[in-house]
Parts: structure tokens; C-alpha cells; sequence
């Protein structure tokens, strides 16, 4: 591990539908230099999702992403100033396009969570734990 490379990156944009694109090659750079190699499918796939939310329901397509290791493996956080909190993941219908972006992030991430942000917007988080049962 780089002991010179940060704890954490932030960044600040305007996504659209390429962005969870260049933001999964971010989180690949960030955990191969961490050692956290066998966390970025579960971290890209997660971020991907918490994205894709902000695309498709933030009026003005603007978020913070926040990624931070810490001792037991990562967490990765998407702020954006929208009022509405995601609903909890359900089972959609088998024919149902959409509805499914929660219940893969509850299933590849460790915890998840939504705070609410002082004066508007939301933030959704997840954190992705190493295992220490590994040989």
C-alpha cells in the first residue's frame, strides 16, 4: 500500500449516464493502490447503482461522491441536494424494469444507509468489508 496516497477521494459533478464509467475506473485505481483489490467489484458495482439514482432521480444530476478506506475495507458515499430519500428495496415484479438498484447494493455491500444532510439533499452510503476469514 502507498502510505503517500490518500485516505479518500471526493468529487463533485454533474453526472450523466457515462460517469459511473469513469468513476469505476476511480474506485479500481483507488483499491489496487489501497490493497483493497478484492473489494472493487462489490464497490464499483454498488456505485454504479447509487449513480444510476442520481441520473435518474435528482432533477439537477449534481452529486458528491466520497470514497474512504478505513481498517476493514471501504466506504463510498453520493450526496446530492434532493429531498427525496430512496424507498427500501422491495421485490419488483419479474417484468418490472426498474426497482432493482437497492436490492443489489443490500446484497454486494456489507451495511447501507441514507442520512439526511443539514439544510437539504440526502446522503446514501455503503461500506464493503474485507474478509478475514481468507487463507
Amino acid at each position: 500500500m502507498n502510505a503517500n496516497f490518500p485516505h479518500q477521494y471526493r468529487m463533485s459533478l454533474t453526472v450523466a449516464a457515462h460517469s459511473a464509467r469513469h468513476i469505476r475506473r476511480i474506485i479500481r485505481t483507488l483499491l489496487k493502490d489501497w490493497g483493497m483489490d478484492d473489494l472493487t467489484d462489490a464497490t464499483q458495482t454498488a456505485t454504479t447503482e447509487l449513480i444510476s439514482n442520481v441520473v435518474r432521480h435528482v432533477p439537477d444530476h449534481h452529486c458528491t461522491v466520497r470514497i474512504a478506506r478505513h481498517e476493514t475495507g471501504t466506504r463510498v458515499e453520493v450526496t446530492d441536494m434532493s429531498s427525496a430519500v430512496p424507498a427500501p428495496p422491495r421485490t419488483p415484479s419479474p417484468d418490472s424494469e426498474r426497482g432493482r438498484g437497492l436490492l443489489l447494493v443490500e446484497a454486494v455491500a456489507d451495511k447501507w444507509g441514507v442520512d439526511k444532510v443539514p439544510g437539504g439533499g440526502k446522503t446514501v452510503w455503503f461500506e464493503c468489508h474485507q474478509r478475514t476469514d481468507r487463507p
